[in-house]
Protein backbone atom coordinates (compact mmCIF):
# COMPACT_ATOMS: atom_id res chain seq x y z
CA UNK A 1 0.00 0.00 0.00
CA UNK A 2 0.89 3.59 -0.59
CA UNK A 3 2.19 6.04 3.09
CA UNK A 4 -1.43 8.28 2.68
CA UNK A 5 -4.46 6.96 0.99
CA UNK A 6 -7.25 8.13 2.78
CA UNK A 7 -9.86 5.67 4.63
CA UNK A 8 -13.05 5.35 4.17
CA UNK A 9 -15.19 7.47 6.97
CA UNK A 10 -17.28 4.12 8.40
CA UNK A 11 -14.45 2.90 11.30
CA UNK A 12 -15.73 2.21 14.46
CA UNK A 13 -13.54 4.87 15.78
CA UNK A 14 -15.46 7.48 14.43
CA UNK A 15 -19.01 6.74 15.14
CA UNK A 16 -19.27 8.75 18.47
CA UNK A 17 -20.94 12.01 18.11
CA UNK A 18 -19.13 14.90 17.39
CA UNK A 19 -19.80 15.88 21.25
CA UNK A 20 -18.67 12.65 22.93
CA UNK A 21 -15.41 12.56 21.19
CA UNK A 22 -14.58 16.10 22.43
CA UNK A 23 -15.44 15.13 25.67
CA UNK A 24 -13.10 12.18 25.87
CA UNK A 25 -10.62 14.46 23.77
CA UNK A 26 -10.81 16.44 27.00
CA UNK A 27 -10.44 13.67 29.80
CA UNK A 28 -7.13 12.37 27.60
CA UNK A 29 -6.15 16.20 27.39
CA UNK A 30 -6.49 16.10 31.07
CA UNK A 31 -4.98 12.66 31.57
CA UNK A 32 -2.18 13.58 29.80
CA UNK A 33 -1.67 16.59 31.63
CA UNK A 34 -1.52 14.77 34.87
CA UNK A 35 1.64 12.86 33.76
CA UNK A 36 3.35 15.86 31.99
CA UNK A 37 3.38 18.11 34.76
CA UNK A 38 4.57 15.50 37.12
CA UNK A 39 8.36 15.57 37.34
CA UNK A 40 8.17 19.59 36.40
CA UNK A 41 6.06 20.69 38.94
CA UNK A 42 8.13 18.28 41.57
CA UNK A 43 11.41 19.33 40.53
CA UNK A 44 11.02 23.21 41.98
CA UNK A 45 10.06 21.90 45.44
CA UNK A 46 12.48 19.64 46.01
CA UNK A 47 14.32 21.74 48.67
CA UNK A 48 11.00 22.04 50.34
CA UNK A 49 10.40 18.70 50.52
CA UNK A 50 13.72 17.78 51.55
CA UNK A 51 13.68 20.79 54.23
CA UNK A 52 10.57 18.85 55.62
CA UNK A 53 11.30 15.55 55.01
CA UNK A 54 14.89 14.89 54.85
CA UNK A 55 16.27 12.05 53.02
CA UNK A 56 18.73 14.52 50.92
CA UNK A 57 20.95 11.90 49.57
CA UNK A 58 18.19 9.93 47.99
CA UNK A 59 15.91 12.49 47.06
CA UNK A 60 16.70 11.64 43.14
CA UNK A 61 14.33 8.67 43.47
CA UNK A 62 11.62 11.20 43.78
CA UNK A 63 12.21 11.01 39.97
CA UNK A 64 14.12 8.03 39.41
CA UNK A 65 11.64 5.68 41.01
CA UNK A 66 8.76 7.33 39.58
CA UNK A 67 10.61 7.08 35.99
CA UNK A 68 11.49 3.55 36.31
CA UNK A 69 7.60 2.63 37.23
CA UNK A 70 6.41 4.51 34.19
CA UNK A 71 8.85 2.71 31.37
CA UNK A 72 8.65 -1.11 32.91
CA UNK A 73 5.05 -0.93 33.15
CA UNK A 74 4.22 0.43 29.45
CA UNK A 75 4.47 -2.75 27.45
CA UNK A 76 2.32 -4.26 30.12
CA UNK A 77 -0.52 -1.78 29.82
CA UNK A 78 -0.05 -2.01 26.14
CA UNK A 79 -0.90 -5.91 25.98
CA UNK A 80 -3.78 -5.47 28.63
CA UNK A 81 -5.26 -2.54 26.50
CA UNK A 82 -5.35 -4.98 23.58
CA UNK A 83 -7.25 -7.47 25.64
CA UNK A 84 -9.36 -6.10 27.63
CA UNK A 85 -9.74 -2.48 25.62
CA UNK A 86 -8.68 0.74 26.24
CA UNK A 87 -11.28 1.88 29.05
CA UNK A 88 -10.63 -0.32 31.89
CA UNK A 89 -7.06 0.08 31.47
CA UNK A 90 -7.14 4.20 31.18
CA UNK A 91 -9.69 3.93 34.59
CA UNK A 92 -7.19 1.69 36.10
CA UNK A 93 -4.46 3.92 35.74
CA UNK A 94 -5.63 7.18 36.60
CA UNK A 95 -7.09 5.39 40.31
CA UNK A 96 -3.56 4.22 40.80
CA UNK A 97 -2.33 7.58 39.52
CA UNK A 98 -4.93 9.49 41.90
CA UNK A 99 -4.15 7.06 44.82
CA UNK A 100 -0.87 7.67 44.88
CA UNK A 101 -0.77 11.28 44.69
CA UNK A 102 -2.82 11.36 47.60
CA UNK A 103 -0.42 9.04 49.26
CA UNK A 104 2.04 11.52 48.36
CA UNK A 105 0.46 14.16 49.86
CA UNK A 106 0.72 11.84 53.29
CA UNK A 107 4.17 11.30 53.03
CA UNK A 108 5.37 11.36 56.63
CA UNK A 109 9.43 10.31 55.33
CA UNK A 110 11.43 10.46 52.19
CA UNK A 111 11.41 6.74 51.93
CA UNK A 112 7.45 6.63 52.28
CA UNK A 113 7.22 9.54 49.37
CA UNK A 114 9.80 7.77 47.08
CA UNK A 115 7.34 4.92 47.36
CA UNK A 116 4.69 6.53 46.56
CA UNK A 117 5.76 7.95 43.75
CA UNK A 118 6.46 4.90 42.16
CA UNK A 119 2.49 4.18 43.02
CA UNK A 120 1.97 7.08 40.89
CA UNK A 121 4.70 5.80 38.11
CA UNK A 122 2.61 2.52 37.98
CA UNK A 123 -0.52 4.49 36.93
CA UNK A 124 1.61 6.92 34.89
CA UNK A 125 2.42 4.14 32.69
CA UNK A 126 -1.23 3.52 31.92
CA UNK A 127 -1.89 7.32 31.25
CA UNK A 128 1.00 8.00 28.35
CA UNK A 129 0.31 4.59 27.04
CA UNK A 130 -3.30 4.22 26.81
CA UNK A 131 -4.08 8.38 26.30
CA UNK A 132 -1.59 7.59 22.73
CA UNK A 133 -3.60 4.95 21.55
CA UNK A 134 -6.96 5.90 22.36
CA UNK A 135 -5.95 8.98 20.32
CA UNK A 136 -5.70 6.88 17.18
CA UNK A 137 -8.84 4.89 17.90
CA UNK A 138 -10.44 8.37 18.09
CA UNK A 139 -9.38 10.02 14.74
CA UNK A 140 -8.95 8.70 11.25
CA UNK A 141 -5.57 8.71 9.47
CA UNK A 142 -6.28 12.17 7.90
CA UNK A 143 -7.22 13.74 10.98
CA UNK A 144 -4.77 12.09 13.59
CA UNK A 145 -2.21 15.24 13.71
CA UNK A 146 -5.24 17.22 15.43
CA UNK A 147 -4.93 15.11 18.44
CA UNK A 148 -1.49 14.67 18.42
CA UNK A 149 -0.75 18.08 18.23
CA UNK A 150 -3.21 18.76 21.43
CA UNK A 151 -1.35 15.92 22.91
CA UNK A 152 2.50 17.54 21.50
CA UNK A 153 0.71 21.31 23.55
CA UNK A 154 -0.24 19.41 26.68
CA UNK A 155 3.68 18.39 27.25
CA UNK A 156 5.05 21.87 25.91
CA UNK A 157 2.85 23.38 27.98
CA UNK A 158 3.08 21.80 31.35
CA UNK A 159 6.92 22.17 30.45
CA UNK A 160 6.79 25.84 30.72
CA UNK A 161 3.86 25.81 33.27
CA UNK A 162 5.17 22.89 35.90
CA UNK A 163 7.84 25.00 37.45
CA UNK A 164 6.07 27.66 37.98
CA UNK A 165 2.82 26.15 39.91
CA UNK A 166 5.50 23.99 41.26
CA UNK A 167 7.12 26.79 43.02
CA UNK A 168 4.07 29.23 43.81
CA UNK A 169 2.54 25.89 45.62
CA UNK A 170 5.73 25.21 47.47
CA UNK A 171 6.70 29.12 48.36
CA UNK A 172 3.28 30.09 49.48
CA UNK A 173 0.57 27.17 50.35
CA UNK A 174 2.69 23.71 51.20
CA UNK A 175 4.34 21.18 48.85
CA UNK A 176 1.79 18.44 49.72
CA UNK A 177 -0.55 20.96 47.68
CA UNK A 178 1.82 19.87 44.32
CA UNK A 179 0.09 16.19 44.44
CA UNK A 180 -3.15 17.03 46.09
CA UNK A 181 -4.13 19.25 43.02
CA UNK A 182 -4.09 16.25 40.91
CA UNK A 183 -7.20 14.45 42.47
CA UNK A 184 -9.33 17.38 41.11
CA UNK A 185 -8.17 17.25 37.93
CA UNK A 186 -7.71 13.79 37.78
CA UNK A 187 -11.26 12.98 38.95
CA UNK A 188 -12.54 15.20 36.17
CA UNK A 189 -10.95 13.39 33.72
CA UNK A 190 -11.98 10.34 35.11
CA UNK A 191 -15.54 11.04 35.62
CA UNK A 192 -15.78 11.80 31.22
CA UNK A 193 -13.69 9.04 30.69
CA UNK A 194 -16.52 6.55 32.43
CA UNK A 195 -18.96 8.81 31.11
CA UNK A 196 -18.51 9.10 27.72
CA UNK A 197 -15.96 6.89 26.15
CA UNK A 198 -17.85 4.23 24.97
CA UNK A 199 -15.89 1.60 23.32
CA UNK A 200 -17.51 -0.51 20.92
CA UNK A 201 -18.03 -4.81 21.39
CA UNK A 202 -15.35 -6.68 20.36
CA UNK A 203 -14.85 -10.42 19.02
CA UNK A 204 -12.34 -11.99 21.67
CA UNK A 205 -11.43 -15.41 23.18
CA UNK A 206 -14.29 -16.40 26.13
CA UNK A 207 -11.52 -16.53 28.75
CA UNK A 208 -8.75 -13.79 27.72
CA UNK A 209 -5.22 -15.36 29.10
CA UNK A 210 -2.71 -12.58 30.46
CA UNK A 211 0.67 -13.66 30.44
CA UNK A 212 1.63 -12.44 34.04
CA UNK A 213 4.73 -14.46 34.11
CA UNK A 214 6.12 -12.41 31.26
CA UNK A 215 4.76 -9.10 33.00
CA UNK A 216 6.70 -9.92 36.07
CA UNK A 217 9.80 -10.96 34.06
CA UNK A 218 9.84 -7.38 32.27
CA UNK A 219 9.43 -5.44 35.18
CA UNK A 220 12.24 -7.21 36.99
CA UNK A 221 14.19 -7.25 34.06
CA UNK A 222 13.50 -3.14 33.41
CA UNK A 223 13.77 -2.40 36.50
CA UNK A 224 16.78 -3.99 36.96
CA UNK A 225 18.72 -2.41 34.01
CA UNK A 226 17.33 1.04 34.60
CA UNK A 227 18.42 1.18 37.71
CA UNK A 228 21.78 0.67 36.80
CA UNK A 229 21.55 3.19 34.55
CA UNK A 230 19.60 5.92 36.52
CA UNK A 231 22.39 4.93 39.19
CA UNK A 232 25.89 4.56 37.36
CA UNK A 233 28.27 7.00 37.88
CA UNK A 234 26.06 8.40 40.53
CA UNK A 235 25.66 6.56 43.63
CA UNK A 236 28.41 4.05 42.56
CA UNK A 237 31.38 4.34 40.14
CA UNK A 238 30.31 2.55 36.53
CA UNK A 239 33.00 -0.25 36.90
CA UNK A 240 32.54 -1.30 41.09
CA UNK A 241 30.76 -4.09 41.82
CA UNK A 242 27.11 -2.51 42.51
CA UNK A 243 27.16 -1.46 39.01
CA UNK A 244 28.44 -4.69 37.25
CA UNK A 245 26.06 -6.80 39.39
CA UNK A 246 23.39 -5.17 38.65
CA UNK A 247 24.38 -5.33 34.73
CA UNK A 248 24.85 -8.72 35.20
CA UNK A 249 21.84 -9.71 36.64
CA UNK A 250 19.79 -7.43 34.07
CA UNK A 251 21.83 -9.52 30.89
CA UNK A 252 20.39 -12.63 32.36
CA UNK A 253 16.89 -11.70 33.32
CA UNK A 254 16.74 -10.50 29.52
CA UNK A 255 17.82 -13.56 28.83
CA UNK A 256 15.07 -15.15 31.23
CA UNK A 257 12.14 -12.77 29.85
CA UNK A 258 12.91 -13.86 26.39
CA UNK A 259 12.57 -17.09 27.01
CA UNK A 260 8.99 -16.85 29.44
CA UNK A 261 8.20 -14.61 26.53
CA UNK A 262 8.59 -17.41 23.86
CA UNK A 263 6.44 -19.98 25.47
CA UNK A 264 3.94 -17.91 26.63
CA UNK A 265 0.39 -18.20 23.96
CA UNK A 266 0.17 -14.20 24.69
CA UNK A 267 2.83 -12.32 25.77
CA UNK A 268 3.43 -9.02 27.11
CA UNK A 269 6.11 -8.07 24.54
CA UNK A 270 5.05 -10.33 21.02
CA UNK A 271 7.86 -11.17 19.11
CA UNK A 272 6.48 -9.58 15.67
CA UNK A 273 6.89 -6.00 17.81
CA UNK A 274 10.91 -7.02 15.95
CA UNK A 275 9.95 -8.99 13.10
CA UNK A 276 8.05 -6.35 11.55
CA UNK A 277 10.21 -3.59 10.06
CA UNK A 278 8.66 -1.20 10.21
CA UNK A 279 7.59 -1.40 13.92
CA UNK A 280 11.04 -2.16 14.86
CA UNK A 281 12.67 0.57 12.64
CA UNK A 282 9.95 3.19 14.73
CA UNK A 283 11.31 2.03 18.09
CA UNK A 284 14.79 2.42 17.22
CA UNK A 285 14.48 5.44 15.62
CA UNK A 286 12.57 6.72 18.72
CA UNK A 287 14.84 5.42 21.35
CA UNK A 288 17.37 7.52 19.62
CA UNK A 289 15.33 10.52 19.78
CA UNK A 290 14.94 9.61 23.86
CA UNK A 291 18.75 9.71 23.89
CA UNK A 292 19.41 12.69 21.97
CA UNK A 293 16.81 14.92 23.81
CA UNK A 294 18.68 14.88 26.62
CA UNK A 295 21.36 17.08 25.40
CA UNK A 296 19.32 20.24 25.40
CA UNK A 297 16.77 19.37 28.72
CA UNK A 298 19.77 17.92 30.89
CA UNK A 299 22.69 20.03 30.09
CA UNK A 300 21.33 23.82 28.24
CA UNK A 301 20.24 24.78 31.14
CA UNK A 302 23.06 24.90 33.08
CA UNK A 303 25.30 25.68 30.22
CA UNK A 304 22.51 28.83 29.73
CA UNK A 305 23.32 30.11 33.34
CA UNK A 306 27.62 28.89 33.81
CA UNK A 307 28.54 30.21 30.11
CA UNK A 308 26.32 32.71 28.85
CA UNK A 309 25.56 34.26 32.65
CA UNK A 310 21.87 33.97 32.14
CA UNK A 311 19.68 33.63 35.63
CA UNK A 312 17.83 30.44 36.05
CA UNK A 313 14.23 31.79 34.46
CA UNK A 314 15.83 33.40 31.55
CA UNK A 315 17.79 30.28 31.09
CA UNK A 316 14.42 28.39 31.20
CA UNK A 317 13.23 30.33 28.60
CA UNK A 318 15.94 28.99 26.43
CA UNK A 319 15.26 25.44 26.95
CA UNK A 320 11.73 26.25 26.73
CA UNK A 321 11.17 27.42 23.33
CA UNK A 322 11.48 24.25 21.10
CA UNK A 323 8.83 22.85 23.15
CA UNK A 324 6.82 25.66 21.42
CA UNK A 325 7.68 25.31 18.04
CA UNK A 326 7.66 21.24 18.00
CA UNK A 327 4.23 20.89 18.65
CA UNK A 328 3.38 23.57 15.62
CA UNK A 329 5.89 21.67 13.34
CA UNK A 330 3.92 18.52 14.33
CA UNK A 331 0.70 19.91 13.59
CA UNK A 332 1.61 20.84 10.41
CA UNK A 333 3.82 17.74 9.47
CA UNK A 334 0.81 15.60 7.72
CA UNK A 335 1.40 18.43 4.81
CA UNK A 336 4.59 16.92 4.15
CA UNK A 337 3.76 12.78 4.87
CA UNK A 338 0.83 13.39 2.52
CA UNK A 339 3.07 14.15 -0.37
CA UNK A 340 6.17 12.24 0.45
CA UNK A 341 5.35 9.49 2.69
CA UNK A 342 5.94 9.52 6.42
CA UNK A 343 9.24 7.52 6.30
CA UNK A 344 10.74 10.24 4.24
CA UNK A 345 9.02 13.18 6.51
CA UNK A 346 11.36 12.01 9.32
CA UNK A 347 14.36 11.69 7.29
CA UNK A 348 14.22 15.33 6.73
CA UNK A 349 13.33 16.01 10.38
CA UNK A 350 15.82 14.32 11.92
CA UNK A 351 18.27 14.98 9.02
CA UNK A 352 18.33 18.44 10.21
CA UNK A 353 18.06 17.90 13.68
CA UNK A 354 21.27 16.42 13.61
CA UNK A 355 22.51 19.47 11.61
CA UNK A 356 21.27 21.56 14.10
CA UNK A 357 22.69 19.38 17.42
CA UNK A 358 26.00 20.03 15.24
CA UNK A 359 25.88 23.65 15.19
CA UNK A 360 25.76 24.15 18.30
CA UNK A 361 29.41 23.11 19.61
CA UNK A 362 30.26 25.76 16.81
CA UNK A 363 28.81 29.05 18.30
CA UNK A 364 30.92 32.30 19.02
CA UNK A 365 32.26 31.57 22.66
CA UNK A 366 31.01 32.77 24.79
CA UNK A 367 27.69 34.38 22.19
CA UNK A 368 24.88 35.65 23.05
CA UNK A 369 21.20 33.95 24.03
CA UNK A 370 19.63 34.40 21.03
CA UNK A 371 22.25 32.20 19.27
CA UNK A 372 21.04 28.97 21.16
CA UNK A 373 17.56 30.12 21.44
CA UNK A 374 17.10 29.86 17.96
CA UNK A 375 19.51 27.11 17.57
CA UNK A 376 16.51 25.13 20.20
CA UNK A 377 13.47 27.07 18.15
CA UNK A 378 14.78 25.13 14.49
CA UNK A 379 15.38 22.05 16.36
CA UNK A 380 12.01 21.70 17.99
CA UNK A 381 10.56 22.29 14.92
CA UNK A 382 12.71 19.62 13.23
CA UNK A 383 11.78 16.72 15.71
CA UNK A 384 8.16 17.67 15.56
CA UNK A 385 8.91 16.42 11.76
CA UNK A 386 10.58 13.35 12.93
CA UNK A 387 8.41 11.98 15.62
CA UNK A 388 4.69 12.71 14.84
CA UNK A 389 4.52 11.34 11.30
CA UNK A 390 6.45 8.17 12.60
CA UNK A 391 4.03 7.81 15.60
CA UNK A 392 0.90 8.62 13.29
CA UNK A 393 2.49 5.91 10.51
CA UNK A 394 3.32 3.30 12.67
CA UNK A 395 -0.05 3.16 14.50
CA UNK A 396 -1.56 3.11 11.04
CA UNK A 397 0.00 -0.14 9.73
CA UNK A 398 -1.46 -1.98 12.71
CA UNK A 399 -5.58 -3.14 13.25
CA UNK A 400 -6.95 -2.36 16.76
CA UNK A 401 -5.80 -5.62 18.85
CA UNK A 402 -2.10 -4.40 18.15
CA UNK A 403 -2.45 -0.76 18.53
CA UNK A 404 -1.77 -0.69 22.37
CA UNK A 405 0.95 -3.01 22.64
CA UNK A 406 2.85 -1.16 19.61
CA UNK A 407 2.38 2.05 20.75
CA UNK A 408 3.31 0.99 24.26
CA UNK A 409 6.65 -0.21 22.44
CA UNK A 410 7.54 3.08 20.99
CA UNK A 411 7.08 5.14 23.86
CA UNK A 412 8.70 2.16 26.33
CA UNK A 413 11.92 2.35 23.47
CA UNK A 414 11.94 6.52 23.78
CA UNK A 415 11.95 6.67 27.85
CA UNK A 416 14.69 3.78 27.87
CA UNK A 417 16.72 6.33 25.40
CA UNK A 418 16.00 9.11 27.99
CA UNK A 419 17.68 6.78 30.49
CA UNK A 420 20.47 5.36 28.37
CA UNK A 421 21.29 8.96 27.57
CA UNK A 422 20.91 10.88 30.80
CA UNK A 423 23.39 7.87 31.88
CA UNK A 424 25.71 8.08 28.79
CA UNK A 425 26.42 11.97 28.83
CA UNK A 426 26.38 12.48 32.09
CA UNK A 427 29.44 10.28 32.23
CA UNK A 428 30.74 12.35 28.68
CA UNK A 429 30.15 15.63 30.43
CA UNK A 430 31.40 14.93 33.93
CA UNK A 431 34.55 13.06 32.20
CA UNK A 432 35.16 16.20 30.03
CA UNK A 433 34.81 18.62 32.78
CA UNK A 434 37.34 16.19 35.13
CA UNK A 435 40.32 16.47 32.17
CA UNK A 436 39.84 20.27 31.67
CA UNK A 437 39.75 21.12 35.53
CA UNK A 438 42.00 18.55 36.73
CA UNK A 439 39.49 16.52 38.56
CA UNK A 440 38.04 19.25 40.31
CA UNK A 441 34.65 18.69 40.43
CA UNK A 442 31.49 17.32 38.29
CA UNK A 443 28.49 18.57 36.67
CA UNK A 444 26.51 18.15 39.37
CA UNK A 445 28.75 20.11 42.13
CA UNK A 446 28.80 23.24 39.55
CA UNK A 447 25.12 23.24 39.11
CA UNK A 448 24.59 23.41 43.11
CA UNK A 449 27.51 25.68 42.72
CA UNK A 450 25.40 28.51 40.08
CA UNK A 451 23.53 30.09 43.16
CA UNK A 452 27.37 31.35 44.48
CA UNK A 453 27.71 34.09 41.30
CA UNK A 454 30.35 34.66 39.09
CA UNK A 455 31.71 31.61 37.20
CA UNK A 456 35.36 31.59 36.87
CA UNK A 457 36.88 31.97 32.66
CA UNK A 458 38.30 28.68 33.36
CA UNK A 459 34.93 26.91 34.83
CA UNK A 460 33.51 28.48 31.88
CA UNK A 461 35.47 27.00 29.18
CA UNK A 462 35.52 23.52 30.81
CA UNK A 463 31.64 24.02 30.69
CA UNK A 464 31.37 24.33 26.89
CA UNK A 465 33.82 22.18 25.79
CA UNK A 466 31.59 19.21 28.04
CA UNK A 467 28.35 20.30 26.94
CA UNK A 468 29.86 20.56 23.05
CA UNK A 469 30.67 16.92 23.67
CA UNK A 470 27.68 16.27 24.33
CA UNK A 471 25.62 17.71 21.42
CA UNK A 472 28.63 15.75 19.22
CA UNK A 473 26.55 13.12 21.09
CA UNK A 474 23.45 13.38 20.57
CA UNK A 475 24.18 14.75 16.95
CA UNK A 476 25.82 11.19 16.72
CA UNK A 477 22.37 9.88 17.88
CA UNK A 478 20.46 11.84 15.34
CA UNK A 479 22.32 10.41 12.68
CA UNK A 480 21.83 6.63 13.80
CA UNK A 481 18.01 7.67 13.66
CA UNK A 482 18.34 8.62 9.75
CA UNK A 483 20.62 5.55 9.07
CA UNK A 484 17.67 2.84 11.13
CA UNK A 485 15.17 4.65 9.37
CA UNK A 486 16.99 4.88 5.24
CA UNK A 487 18.17 1.15 5.87
CA UNK A 488 15.41 -0.69 7.86
CA UNK A 489 12.02 1.07 7.22
CA UNK A 490 10.37 0.76 4.21
CA UNK A 491 9.92 3.51 2.14
CA UNK A 492 6.05 3.45 2.08
CA UNK A 493 4.21 2.19 5.57
CA UNK A 494 1.55 -0.18 4.79
CA UNK A 495 -1.32 1.87 5.72
CA UNK A 496 -4.38 -0.45 6.64
CA UNK A 497 -7.84 0.77 5.63
CA UNK A 498 -10.15 1.75 8.02
CA UNK A 499 -12.42 -2.08 7.99
CA UNK A 500 -8.82 -3.71 8.85
CA UNK A 501 -8.20 -0.67 11.29
CA UNK A 502 -11.23 -0.75 13.47
CA UNK A 503 -12.07 -3.25 16.28
CA UNK A 504 -14.22 -6.31 15.21
CA UNK A 505 -17.83 -6.41 16.00
CA UNK A 506 -19.75 -9.27 17.42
Amino acid sequence: MGSIRPAPQDTTAQQAAPQRRGAVVAALMLAMALAALDSTIVSTAVPQIVGDLGGFSVFSWLFSGYLLAVTVSLPVYGKLSDTFGRKPVLVAGAALFLLGSLLCALAWNMGALIAFRIVQGLGGGALQGTVQTLAADLYPLEERPKIQSKLSTVWALSAVAGPAVGGVLAGYADWRWIFLVNLPVGGLALWLIVRHLHEPQRTRAARARVDWAGALAVFACGGVLLTALVQGGVAWPWLSAPSLGLFGLGLALVAVTVAVERRAAEPIIPGWVWRRRTIAAVNLALGALGVLMVAPTVFLPTYAQAVLGLGPVAAGFVLCVWTLSWPVAAAHSQHLYRRIGFRDTALCGIGTAALLLCAFPFLPYPGHAWQPTLLMLLLGAALGFFQLPLIVGVQSTVGWSERGTTTASVLFCRQTGQTAGAAVFGAVANGVLATRLGGAGDLDSLTRALDGGTVPEGTRRAVADAVHAVYFGAAGAAALAFLVLLCVAPRRFAVLGADEAAPAGR
